[in-house]
């Protein structure tokens, strides 16, 4: 009898790991199978929201088909106390095992309101924008320079909210005094930015910023950042180029960035000037004039005259031997490598084509040929403004 009752028993336990074997693996396939979702959302942890509370909220959005499941699978992967606040995108059909990847990853939100302020060389504006999840793009709520318009009650409305996303965009070829001046004006950061850092070592890029951030932190993760594609590019330079340095190579990117916003002119416009370096030529480039008449503090607003292309200063290029003494803005990652890896090519001379680029050339008959076709163009550019048309 004994026998018979352990026999039975044995078989109810083995019919019970079967079946817990099997409610185990469904479970599993659960929770790093494809979820429910068929559009996505923006879905926003509180501060200080527990792992259930936010399992069963992303139930009730029909983001996961099981909050028990979604919580036992981040206490099982040890991310249950990872837990972050911020918006999040989640995506159609991620899965539990995705989303517990994003609520408790970086902590940075990747969706909802998003302040972007942008430094650019002529300006610099405030953009406030939100993303629409299903569409997958940002929709511009309000834009305004904080230098010259009031502040707009819109962005007095999410500039305070702490799941505000807040981004600082540096555009190639701004000088580091104008990135100075531009953070102290925004009321987000704190602190004092300290000294103007060394010209052409902020990296133009997009940053994310928490608000409160200190300004000179700021500008060190900048610096760092710039120094770093600095030292790699360096690292992967051409052989035999006019220059021995990093710093030397940096001047002649900020020259490039300058010259050109058109991506593939970049190595052609270094090898111009590569070229000239070589055959001992003066550069003679307009950016450098200006920067030694401004020192990096705005744009000129107006034309070189004569008796400053004359002058004789440490960045008047049209004078001195060589490179400048310093770089005469902050280049992006795609002129530093230009200027490490220019073109191979015999132009020695470029001039403005009236689309936007340049048309290059290799002798000097040919470029005042090409620099007579550029002042018929600009005749022509003046004469339809002057009519209205």
């Amino acid at each position: 009898m004994w026998r018979n009752i352990a026999s039975n028993f044995l078989s109810i336990a083995v019919l019970l790991l079967v079946v817990l074997a099997g409610v185990l693996a469904w479970a599993q396939r659960q929770y790093v199978g494809q979820g429910p979702l068929e559009q996505a959302i923006c879905y926003k942890v509180p501060s200080g929201a527990k792992l259930w509370q936010v399992a069963e909220g992303l139930e009730e959005k029909g983001a996961v088909t099981s909050a028990y499941i979604f919580k036992v699978g981040a206490d099982y992967e040890g991310r249950a106390a990872g837990l972050k606040a911020g918006s999040y995108l989640l995506t159609p059909g991620a899965s539990m095992q995705e989303i517990v990847a994003i609520v408790a990853g970086t902590g940075r939100s990747t969706c909802g309101t998003e302040i972007n302020y942008r430094i650019g060389v002529a300006s610099v504006d405030v953009i406030v924008r939100e993303l629409d999840a299903v569409a997958n793009r940002y929709v511009e709520r309000v834009k305004f320079d904080p230098a010259t318009e009031a502040v707009p009650q819109d962005y007095v409305d999410v500039a305070e909210d702490a799941d505000t996303r807040i981004r600082i965009t540096l555009a190639e070829g701004v000088t580091s005094w104008q990135v100075v001046e531009a953070l102290k004006r925004a009321d987000f950061l704190a602190g004092d930015a300290g000294d103007v850092p060394a010209e052409g070592y902020l990296k133009p890029d997009s940053y994310e910023i928490r608000r409160g951030a200190a300004r000179g932190e700021v500008l060190a993760d900048m610096e760092a950042r710039q120094r770093a594609v600095i030292d790699r590019l360096w690292a992967e330079r051409a052989s035999d180029l006019p220059y021995d340095t990093p710093e030397e190579a940096l001047v002649m990117a900020s020259i490039v960035e300058k010259e050109t916003g058109v991506p593939e002119e970049r190595p052609i416009v270094a090898s111009v000037f590569v070229n000239r370096l070589r055959q001992g030529m003066r550069l003679q480039t307009d950016p450098t004039v200006i920067y030694g008449l401004t020192g990096g503090k705005g744009t000129l607003g107006r034309g070189i005259r004569q008796s400053e292309l004359k002058k004789e200063t440490p960045y008047n290029t049209y004078v001195i031997e060589g490179l400048p003494p310093t770089p005469i803005a902050n280049p992006g990652e795609d002129s530093i490598h230009a200027a490490l890896n220019p073109a191979q090519t015999d132009f020695l001379f470029f001039v403005a084509d009236g689309s936007g680029g340049h048309v290059f050339a290799e002798t000097l008959d040919e470029h005042n040929r090409n620099v007579a076709k550029w002042r018929e163009i600009e005749a022509q550019q003046k004469a339809t403004e002057g009519s209205g048309n």
